[in-house]
C-alpha cells in the first residue's frame, strides 16, 4: 500500500530559514509572532481546536471556515488557538488579486541575476509543521483556490508549477480560513467550500466579554468612557448594525487622545466620544435606532410597494388620488 505524502520526507531542513525539497532551495516565511487572547465564546475556541485533532494516523484535520462580521475577532480566536496549540501561526493575506504562486512559491530575482524562490507563510506552515489562517479567503478568485485543492482533501500537498517540485505537508500542519459576511467578495466554488468544513460563526459579545475586549485593548481608559462605548456597541448589536468591538476600539482611541491633547479647545468627556463617533463610524451612527431603520429600509424590510401616485404626490397631500375621503374628514 503507497504510503501518504505526509510520511515521505523530501525536504532538508536547514537552521538558516532554508529548506531544500528535490534540489530546490526554498527561503521560509518568518511566523508571527504576537501575544493573542480570546475573552468570551469560549464554545467557538473549543469548536476551532476540536477541528484540528487528529484520532490515529488515518485521520484527518478538518480546516474550517471562520464566518463573521468585519471586526468580530476572527483573526484574534485563530491567534489564541495557535498559542494554545504552541505552534508557529502563519497568517496570509488574502485579496483579489492573490495569484497562485502568490499563495505557493515566488521566484525572486536578486542583484547578482541569479533566482532564488520564496516560500508563502502557508507553504512555510505547511513544511515547519504550523498553523496557516488564510485571512479573508472569500476575497480570493477561483483560481488561486484551486491550487489549494489538494491540500485540503487526504492528499495534503501543493504542486508548484514555478519552482517545479510537489510539496508536502507535515503531519501538524493546520490551518483555518476566516470569510467576512459582506458583498465585496467572491463566491467560493461548491468544490472548495466541500473541502472547508464545519462553518464556525464568530458572533458578536456580550456585553460582560466585550467590556473584558475593549479594558484588555486599552487597560488605560477611564471606566465612563469605557461604559459609554460598549453601552453604544451593545445597543448596535441588538439593532442587528455591524459596529464590532474593533470599531469601540478604534473610536475609543481617538476621544482619549483629543481628551490628552486639551489644546486651546478643550473638550469634555462626552464632546470628545461624540466627536469621535461622528468621525470614526459616520454621523449616521448618532442615531443608531434611525439608521437601524434606514438600513431595514433599504434591504426591503418596511418597504411598500409605491404606486405611480407616490411619484408625484405626498402620501398625505389632499390631491393624491389614493387618499380616502374618510381620512379627509379624520384630518
Amino acid at each position: 500500500m503507497p504510503s501518504s505524502p505526509e510520511s515521505q520526507p523530501q525536504s532538508d531542513k536547514h537552521d538558516d530559514g532554508f529548506v531544500e525539497i528535490d534540489g530546490v532551495m526554498l527561503k521560509l516565511s518568518q511566523p508571527y509572532k504576537a501575544p493573542g487572547q480570546w475573552i468570551g465564546q469560549q464554545e467557538i475556541l473549543m469548536q476551532l481546536l476540536a477541528c484540528w485533532i487528529k484520532i490515529d494516523a488515518a485521520d484527518l484535520p478538518l480546516t474550517p471556515r471562520l464566518v463573521g462580521a468585519p471586526g468580530v475577532g476572527k483573526t484574534q480566536l485563530a491567534i489564541a488557538a495557535a498559542n494554545h496549540q504552541n505552534l508557529p501561526l502563519y497568517i496570509y493575506q488574502c485579496t483579489a488579486d492573490t495569484r497562485p504562486e502568490d499563495l505557493l512559491i515566488t521566484p525572486v530575482l536578486s542583484q547578482g541575476g541569479e533566482i532564488s524562490y520564496h516560500a508563502s507563510p502557508l507553504v512555510s506552515a505547511m513544511i515547519r509543521g504550523g498553523i496557516c489562517l488564510l485571512d479573508e479567503g472569500n476575497r480570493m478568485n477561483e483560481k488561486s483556490w484551486a491550487s489549494l485543492a489538494p491540500l485540503f482533501d487526504n492528499r495534503r500537498l501543493v504542486e508548484s508549477i514555478v519552482a517545479g517540485i510537489t510539496i508536502p505537508a507535515a503531519s501538524e500542519f493546520r490551518a483555518a480560513v476566516t470569510m467576512n459576511q459582506d458583498e465585496s467578495t467572491f463566491e467560493i466554488p461548491d468544490y472548495i467550500l466541500s473541502r472547508l468544513q464545519p462553518t464556525l460563526e464568530v458572533g458578536f459579545p456580550n456585553k460582560q466579554d466585550e467590556m473584558a475586549i475593549l479594558q484588555y485593548h486599552l487597560p488605560f481608559a477611564e471606566p465612563d468612557i469605557l461604559a459609554m462605548t460598549v453601552e453604544f456597541l451593545q445597543q448596535s448589536h441588538e439593532l442587528k448594525l455591524d459596529f464590532s468591538p474593533r470599531d469601540g476600539i478604534n473610536l475609543l482611541r481617538f476621544a482619549i487622545k483629543r481628551l490628552l491633547q486639551q489644546g486651546d479647545h478643550p473638550l469634555s468627556r462626552d464632546e470628545a466620544w461624540q466627536e469621535a463617533l461622528q468621525k470614526c463610524l459616520g454621523e449616521d451612527a448618532v442615531d443608531l435606532e434611525q439608521l437601524a431603520q434606514r438600513r431595514r429600509r433599504t434591504l426591503g424590510g418596511d418597504a411598500v410597494p409605491l404606486g405611480l401616485a407616490d411619484l408625484f404626490f405626498d402620501p398625505s397631500d389632499p390631491l393624491h388620488p389614493d387618499r380616502d375621503d374618510d381620512d379627509e374628514e379624520d384630518d
